[in-house]
Formats: structure tokens, sequence, C-alpha cells
């Protein structure tokens, strides 16, 4: 499946199929025991992810790509930068928008669309939360290097790693009729990441977050 394939599925599963869902996942509101294993591993991650950068971004620019339902693009604004908040589902970006605080809302730009667009112009932060997970090893690389040559300190992005659970995950995806399953996650090893980029970017393993049914692994990177 090539990118722009993956791209129009992942659009058509958060912006319907999975919108209330996410929605509730990421509110406060009571939800079950498995989901709240994922809900506490995505806190953890956004803590790991927003703790590599300065805790006074005042004057920065920052990209949250693929931003959600709008909790990183919070935290990020909280820290004084403007946060352009991209993300590729209009549902998600308009919940988005109607949680951030009033104070907060001039620090935030949304934006509907594609996350890598050079038309959302250039960044000192990139931080592309679980955002990456569904694209193959070259697309990755793709992405990547786009945002990189945009991008003047660093980027901050997840992936889902080879663990037992997600690639047997992975493998009854792919044998479900491809109109019935939601996006597949595309597990990658942080070496196979190396390989693709590391003649070009360098690469920070930051660790792996694993929380019941959720589990990522933080990577940064610079040029």
């Amino acid at each position: 499946m090539n990118y722009d394939q993956t791209l129009s599925r992942v659009e058509t599963y958060f912006d319907k199929t999975a919108l209330k869902t996410w929605e509730r996942l990421t509110s406060k509101a009571p939800v079950s025991r498995i989901r709240q294993s994922v809900r506490r591993g995505r806190d953890e991650m956004r803590m790991k992810l927003i703790s590599q950068l300065p805790k006074n971004l005042s004057g920065a620019r920052v990209l949250d790509a693929g931003c959600g339902t709008g909790q990183l693009s919070e935290e990020l604004a909280l820290r004084g930068c403007r946060v352009v908040a991209a993300d590729i589902s209009p549902s998600l970006i308009q919940v988005a928008r109607s949680r951030i605080p009033t104070h907060l809302q001039k620090n935030i730009e949304f934006v509907a669309g594609d996350m890598v667009s050079p038309e959302l112009g250039n960044f000192d932060y990139v931080i592309a939360m679980d955002s990456l997970i569904y694209y193959n090893r070259t697309d990755l690389g793709s992405l990547l290097s786009e945002l990189s040559s945009r991008t003047s300190k660093s980027i901050y992005f997840t992936i889902a790693p080879k663990t037992t659970l997600l690639m047997l995950m992975w493998y009854v995806g792919k044998l479900a009729p491809s109109g019935d399953r939601s996006p597949v996650m595309v597990p990658h090893s942080f070496k196979s990441i190396c390989k693709e980029l590391g003649t070009k970017l360098e690469l920070t393993d930051l660790g792996i977050v694993n929380s019941g049914f959720y589990i990522s692994h933080a990577i940064g990177c610079r040029k």
C-alpha cells in the first residue's frame, strides 16, 4: 500500500469509524480496563516526548504532527511556543479546537490536512506521537526526510516496535478483508530505522513505553 492509500485509510478511520472511541479515550471519561492501560501509556509517552524540549519555548514554532484531540498541543502551548496542530481528520481537529482553554487558543493554529505538507512551513521542533506508525520503512524515511528539511533543531517521533504481540496483531490485520479493517500499524525496529536514515539523520533511542495494550518506541532525530 502506497503513502496516499495509507493516508486515505487513516483519515477515514479517525474521521468516521473511530471518532467517538478516540474522543472518549482522550477525555477524562470512564473507560474499560484495557483502554485505561492505553490512556496511561499515551500519557507517559506524551510526557516522555515533551521532556526532550526546553521548558521555555517562547518564540519557537513547533509542529504537532498528527495532533488528534490536542492533548500534546495544549502541553506545548503552555510552554509559550507557537504550535501548528495538524491532523488528517477534520473531525479530530474540531474536537481538539473545542478542548483548548481560551487563554491558549492564540498560541495554536489548527490545520486539517497532511501533517508533512510543505505549506505548513518551517519549524524549530516537530513531535509526531503515534502518527507515523502506519507507514512502511520507505515511506517513513521519506516523511522524516521531508520534515527534517524544514526543521532547524529536532524531531521526536514514535514507531510501533517489533514485539511478539504487535507482530501478531500485524499479521492478523493483514489477513482481514481490506475493506473491514482499521489502518494496521507497521512494526519497525530501531536498527531498521537507523539503516534507512542513519546516513541522513542523527538518531537517538529514547526508549519504549509499555502499558498493557499500549506499546510505543520513542526516537529523536536531527540533521
